[in-house]
């Protein structure tokens, strides 16, 4: 039986995961601008019909990219928290979530790094956070803690503009210094 787009089985939700991986593949490979439509739908094996019935349009794709992205670092952190509580186990979650972002091959630095630029990401991403916080009000409102993700961020923006080379001391030592850091009185 010769199997095509009309006769195959329909699997809308693989479908829309496999073309919001090659979103992000793309973007990773030739950043932003690698995101075009018939790029990502040649790269998940669909028609550009096929994208647009799970994506209105470019902008639709690239902001169900980012919450793709956020739901995995929402995962991430869950996992990481799902063994440590008390003050500041939000925070020593986010530190090494960030520190296992930019090991993996894919981090989302393009479409991330995006919203620099990008007023509308931006927003998305404070209102995550944002969230995060007020859930975890009560373990990570320290404003020492507050300090921690942003060195976490600062090491994740430096490994990006320095081509994965953020400095002298090794990543793991960092790591664990601000860690450590999370447990100070």
């Amino acid at each position: 039986m010769n199997v095509t787009a009309y006769n195959r089985p329909k699997q809308p939700e693989q479908v829309r995961r496999a073309l919001l991986e090659a979103a992000v593949a793309l973007a990773e490979e030739q950043g932003l601008g690698g995101i075009t439509v018939q790029a990502v739908a040649d790269r998940a094996g669909v028609t550009k019909g096929g994208l647009f019935h799970h994506f209105a349009n470019k902008q639709a794709l690239i902001d169900a990219v980012f919450d793709f992205m956020l739901e995995q670092m929402d995962e991430a952190l869950d996992r990481l928290m799902a063994d440590d509580v008390g003050e500041g186990c939000f925070t020593r979650a986010y530190v090494v979530s960030t520190f296992e972002c930019c090991d993996m091959a894919l981090s989302g630095q393009a479409l991330s790094i995006s919203m620099v630029t990008d007023p509308a990401l931006r927003r998305r991403w404070r209102d995550w956070i944002d969230a995060r916080l007020v859930r975890h009000a009560e373990t990570d409102a320290d404003p020492g803690l507050h300090v921690v993700r942003l060195a976490a961020d600062g090491y994740w923006f430096a490994r990006v503009l320095h081509d994965g080379d953020p400095g002298t001391e090794a990543p793991e030592a960092l790591q664990a210094r601000l860690i450590a850091m999370t447990r100070e009185d």
